[in-house]
């Protein structure tokens, strides 16, 4: 059975559908070296030292990404067998435009039915970086778009949910909630919800500097989990910079 992530699939990705914000970065080392005189005079080699300080920066989250991305176990999910037993009829698996985990689920559970949903709205999620992932990989077959808020599936359905480093794109609090709570229904009463995320956090600030406010905080999460009268039952670091949370309907461990 051929992989079904390729070596360097996740810092290639990063690069590829990022790279404005790598050019653009480039251009303002040269103009900065090149109008280094104009700009500050005697001390020019203020903007040596501003340049190597954007490389260093960019070098650092290129680094980080490939060690979570290619690297350590995220996409291996070794670490989801310490908390879930297995589904027995219903896995579904909800993402916003970018899909890379679906195949490897189906993997994992081939003998459970796998729903993938799709809450990308182009009028809501204008990154360029999400239109030019989903030019490259096609949606996994059978994909559903829906709303945050309306998934097309049977109230106490599911097993498990999986929202695999999409739910930060839900930018408004309230549609978070809300989406949390469409969540709540179609699980079953012993079903659970898997939430992975990057966090607001130093490790976070520190590989991604200003990035890191794309993100939102463990207590914010905790928020939509609450509020949604659901219950948080066990946390897990992935790496240093990816953290799972375990969530049931009920309280219920699996």
């Amino acid at each position: 059975m051929e992989p079904l992530r390729n070596a360097y699939q996740g810092i290639t990705n990063i690069i590829r559908f990022n790279w404005h914000f790598y050019a653009m970065a480039i251009a303002f080392i040269y103009l900065l070296m090149v109008f280094s005189h104009s700009i500050f005079g005697a001390y020019s080699e203020v903007a040596v030292i501003l340049s190597l300080i954007i490389v260093v920066l960019i070098a650092t989250s290129l680094l980080v990404s490939y060690y979570i991305y290619d690297v350590s176990e995220l996409y291996s999910f070794n670490w989801l067998s310490k908390f879930l037993v297995e589904p027995k009829n219903l896995v579904v698996n909800i993402h916003a435009g970018f899909d890379e985990t679906s195949g490897i689920l189906k993997s994992i559970f081939p003998e459970t039915t796998l729903v993938v949903l799709d809450f990308y709205d182009p009028l809501k999620h204008t990154e360029i970086s999400i239109k030019r992932a989903r030019k490259a990989y096609p949606a996994y077959l059978g994909t559903l778009s829906v709303s945050t808020s309306n998934f097309p599936k049977e109230n106490e359905s599911v097993d498990i949910v999986f929202v695999i480093l999409a739910a930060h794109e839900i930018r408004s609090e309230a549609e978070r909630v809300s989406f949390f709570k469409e969540i709540k229904r179609i699980l079953k009463p012993q079903g659970s919800l898997v939430l992975v995320e990057h966090l607001r956090d130093w490790p976070n600030f520190i590989a991604y500097t200003l990035g890191v406010f794309h993100f939102y905080s463990r207590k914010t999460w905790y928020h939509c989990v609450n509020t949604a009268k659901l219950t948080l039952t066990n946390e897990h670091k992935i790496t240093p910079f990816i953290h799972a949370f375990f969530i049931t309907k009920h309280g219920n461990t699996p």
